[in-house]
């Protein structure tokens, strides 16, 4: 029994190991298949990664080379344009200078035609004399012929000279006409002209309010002068400051801003600031209802809003101390009363009258003469021609239509009463803008206001491009050129400011 059952123990025994390790072999065999069936497969996606980087690079390859094709071609077309251009430069220059040779040809031809003419004239001379010596030994017969030819040559220019008193005369009629035409416009339009200054005065409601407009260290007065461009000047005159500036636009906004801060009474720089803005909002309004009231008056309308403005602006403009839109104005209604006389389109003389000297208004911000800018301001906003001739031509000597004619005269007429200008004022003006444009000249330089009647000049400039050394050579620079391109009288005072504002909020 004891062996009997040592026996199916070792064969139990036996058989279980042979099953555990055929288990196991199987288990190992398992995991062994799925470990390759899993590096195959991470093997698949890294082929399937790398083909995708790979087709990735290329595609980003021939990117590259398109664009580099594209640039290639652009840089390509750019060359071929310049030299197209550069090509077209030089036919123009060859035919200008085949031109010049050219007239200059014919110069040389017209020199040796008055040679020759001088030559004749000699000649003729000598014959004539020839002539009047064989005269002296013709018979009477001879004599008489010759006399009678030589009286009718002298009647025939008798018969010219009459011819061109006539016409003299006739002249000297239709001037009388002209002339009695112009008064009687004239006395139909009566206006009134006062003289441009270039000064303003604020009414104070004390004395007291000046220390508060001057501030701390002048630190108020120093905010309003360099915002708006103007000088003010406070002096004994008892509760009234003078604002100084030659330009009327900036003069104003400074008034106003005194005027809000001396209402308000609190005088700081933030508010002189937000004053001043609030100035030139309620001036741009001003300018578009002067242009409204001017369009109301002489009873014109259809005219573009933007145009009306730019009509507006003249009313901050003078032209040899004559103010601008009164000026245009008065050719309004003087080239309507000359075109009803004349019998032509007076609603078109009244629109080119109006707008002759509407480039005047922004002459100070475009290049060019204010007939030229004129005209293209008409164009740009569409009028008619026989507007854009007017306003091209009105300084013109031939003007090319009626209408043109008509506002030449009436503009002549207006400018030429006694008392509408003043000559040495624009020149002035003139001096003034030239001292702005001199400075702004140099790099660097932001804005400059020309003050104190001319004799001081006030250069602010850009303080992260101008350092304090180059500020003093800009200022050594400015008083040069100045010396070199204008005359004046006395000295000019130039005053370089590089000032740094740097403003922070604490919430």
């Amino acid at each position: 029994m004891v062996l009997e059952f040592l026996f199916y123990a070792f064969f139990i025994f036996a058989g279980g190991f042979i099953l555990g390790y055929w288990l196991r072999k199987q288990r190992t065999s398992t995991k062994i298949k799925s470990a390759e069936e899993k590096a195959e497969k991470i093997l698949i996606e890294v082929k399937n990664k790398q083909n995708d980087i790979l087709l990735k690079t290329q595609d980003r390859a021939l990117k590259i080379i398109d664009d580099a094709k594209q640039e290639e071609k652009k840089r390509r077309n750019e060359i071929n344009g310049l030299q197209v251009r550069l090509e077209q430069r030089e036919n123009t220059f060859s035919q200008k200078l085949l031109e010049l040779q050219d007239k200059q040809q014919k110069l040389y031809d017209k020199i040796g035609k008055v040679e020759e003419v001088k030559e004749k004239i000699h000649q003729i001379k000598k014959e004539q004399v020839e002539k009047l010596e064989k005269i002296a030994a013709m018979s009477k017969d001879e004599a008489q012929k010759v006399l009678f030819k030589n009286i009718e040559a002298q009647a025939q220019d008798d018969l010219m000279s009459r011819i061109r008193k006539l016409e003299d005369e006739s002249l000297e009629t239709l001037e009388n006409k002209s002339r009695d035409l112009m008064a009687s416009t004239m006395q139909r339009l009566v206006s009134n002209y006062t003289p441009e200054i270039t000064t303003t005065t604020v009414d104070l409601p004390s004395d007291e309010m000046k220390g508060r407009i001057i501030g701390r260290e002048g630190r108020n007065i120093k905010v309003i002068e360099q915002l708006t461009g103007t000088e003010i000047i406070v002096d004994d005159t008892p509760n009234v400051i003078t604002v100084s500036g030659f330009s009327p636009i900036r003069r104003h906004i400074a008034k106003r801003t005194l005027d809000k801060l001396i209402l308000d009474g609190r005088i700081h720089p933030t508010k002189i600031e937000g004053a001043i803005e609030e100035s030139k909002k309620e001036l741009a309004l001003d300018i578009k209802k002067a242009g409204e009231d001017a369009l109301y008056e002489i009873g014109i309308a259809g005219f573009d809003p933007k145009l009306v403005q730019i009509i507006g602006r003249l009313k901050y403009r003078t032209s040899y101390g004559q103010n601008a839109l009164r000026h245009s104005l008065e050719v309004a209604h003087l080239s309507a009363l000359l075109a009803e006389e004349l019998g032509a389109d007076v609603t078109l003389a009244k629109k080119g009258g109006l707008l002759h000297d509407i480039g005047k208004a922004v002459d100070h911000e475009v290049q060019g003469t204010h007939p030229e800018i004129g005209r293209d301001i008409a164009k740009k906003f569409h009028l008619p021609q026989e507007i854009i001739d007017p306003i091209e031509t009105h300084h013109d000597d031939k003007p090319r239509n009626l209408i043109s004619v008509i506002v030449k005269v009436a503009d002549a007429i207006s400018s030429a009463r006694p008392g509408a200008r003043h000559d040495t004022y624009e020149r002035y003006l003139q001096r003034l803008q030239e001292l702005e444009n001199i400075a702004n000249s140099f790099e660097g330089v932001e804005k400059t206001y020309a003050i104190q009647a001319g004799r001081e000049v006030r250069v602010f400039v850009t303080p992260n491009e101008v350092s304090d050394l180059e500020a003093h050579n800009i200022a050594k620079d400015i008083a040069k050129k100045i010396e070199q391109e204008l005359k004046y009288p006395g000295e000019i005072k130039i005053n370089v400011i590089r000032e740094m504002r740097i403003t922070e909020y604490a919430r």
